[in-house]
């Protein structure tokens, strides 16, 4: 009788272990939201805010999703893909992600980490040589910008580095123009190459020394590279063989196959909040997905998604390295991402850190709002944004596309704000 009692309690624990393990691995809707802690009469606000906002001409269009533990609790489309023709938007509708486009990339990157591909204190330049003796620009001749002094930096540009953005590699140089170190920053329709520009990215002087401060840049782009170098297949083969289709991210593309090109969204511009919306001005940021050569294959800003393909790779964030019953990386590997790699800097003015590939949103956070800390968010530049909540065990996004905004930051963290107030 004894030993009944014994191998009952172990079967009992066993099974609880087991159901503690089990995590979401799909996208569902819940029952109703009070089911998984959030009250239907108050995400009636997010409704009210963003059809207000439609209304006004603030933004073409917005789409949400609120999930819980898997559950989705709010998921829906506001406003016009086409303004022009009054397209009402649609929950699948595509967007350009730009640098939302970094976690995705870091976590093919972080796959290979786990087959012992490197090390994440390796430098650069042992598997891309053009890193090698990096040098930091000291000055320049405002009038005549070949004129520039530089010095070596303090240190070689090291992976994590890379992932952290703090390898002193930024977006907007001032030597940008010079053609020895033009390179497109987010997308392009010419015939270039992952390889010949990182190698351009490379030439370019850094604006700090590697590991001193946060400088958001081309980073993501070399990792890029550096997955085509480690894997032997080129960038975008490889995002999609091992990550993209692995979470049934079907809707994750560099370009978009001539099928789905009616349901990209189109892409306005409001840089002043006084400014009504109007067709934005970049032909190739608005056409980059669906003309041109195809050829380059950005890791910091090139894909484009729509916001459920996207709510699959927080899902898999928050399930600590799986989803869609496929593990792509470890927990414990997952946590590094979640970490502070950036020391006492911060991002920008914000009071929030960097892992690798996301942001941290701290106690004295300047820009998370009522976010838990420890929740991890980034957004691209187009205005999209995700916010992973592991405490919550809740993942929410926002997506339109306007560039350049001016209610970028009014868009996301009222979103946000909302979200929070929603729950029980």
């Amino acid at each position: 009788m004894k030993n009944l009692s014994i191998l009952l309690s172990f079967l009992f624990l066993f099974l609880i272990t087991r159901i503690k393990a089990q995590v979401p691995q799909s996208l569902t809707v819940a029952k109703t939201p009070e089911e998984v802690g959030f009250s239907s009469e108050r995400l009636k606000r997010l409704d009210a805010h963003f059809q207000e906002v439609i209304d006004k001409g603030i933004a073409p269009n917005i789409v949400t999703l609120v999930a819980k533990k898997g559950e989705i609790v709010h998921y829906k489309a506001f406003g016009y893909s086409n303004l022009e023709t009054k397209t009402p938007l649609k929950k699948d509708d595509i967007f350009r992600i730009a640098s939302q486009s970094k976690l995705i990339t870091t976590v093919g990157l972080l796959m290979l980490f786990e087959e012992g591909k490197f090390f994440l204190d390796e430098p650069i330049s042992k598997y891309i040589p053009a890193f090698k003796n990096p040098r930091v620009l000291v000055s320049y001749d405002e009038k005549d910008r070949s004129k520039y002094i530089t010095r070596p930096a303090k240190s070689e540009i090291t992976i994590r580095q890379l992932m952290s953005h703090s390898a002193g590699i930024p977006y907007e140089h001032a030597l940008q123009d010079l053609p020895e170190f033009k390179v497109p920053f987010f997308c392009s329709t010419e015939k270039d190459i992952l390889k010949d520009v990182v190698d351009k990215i490379a030439a370019r002087p850094l604006i700090a020394d590697p590991g001193t401060q946060f400088v958001y840049g081309l980073n993501t782009d070399v990792l890029g590279r550096l997955i085509e170098v480690l894997s032997g297949m080129s960038f975008d083969e490889y995002l999609r063989k091992k990550v993209l289709d692995p979470l049934g991210m079907n809707d994750t593309h560099f370009y978009l196959p001539d099928a789905k090109a009616s349901r990209l969204v189109e892409l306005y511009s409001k840089g002043n909040v006084t400014d009504k919306l109007s067709l934005h001005a970049n032909e190739t940021y608005r056409k980059y997905a669906i003309s041109g050569e195809r050829s380059y294959f950005s890791g910091g800003a090139g894909l484009l998604s729509t916001i459920e393909d996207y709510a699959k790779i927080c899902q898999f964030i928050l399930n600590k390295g799986e989803f869609n019953g496929k593990r792509l990386l470890a927990r414990s590997t997952v946590e590094i991402m979640g970490r502070n790699q950036i020391g006492e800097s911060f991002v920008w003015d914000r009071q929030d850190k960097f892992g690798l590939g996301l942001q941290i949103i701290t106690p004295e956070s300047h820009y998370g709002d009522n976010a838990t800390a420890g929740s991890l968010t980034w957004g691209g530049m187009y205005c999209s944004e995700y916010t992973i909540d592991p405490k919550e065990e809740t993942i929410m996004l926002v997506f339109t596309n306007v560039h350049p905004y001016a209610h970028y930051s009014e868009i996301v963290r009222k979103f946000r704000i909302l979200v929070y107030q929603s729950m029980l």
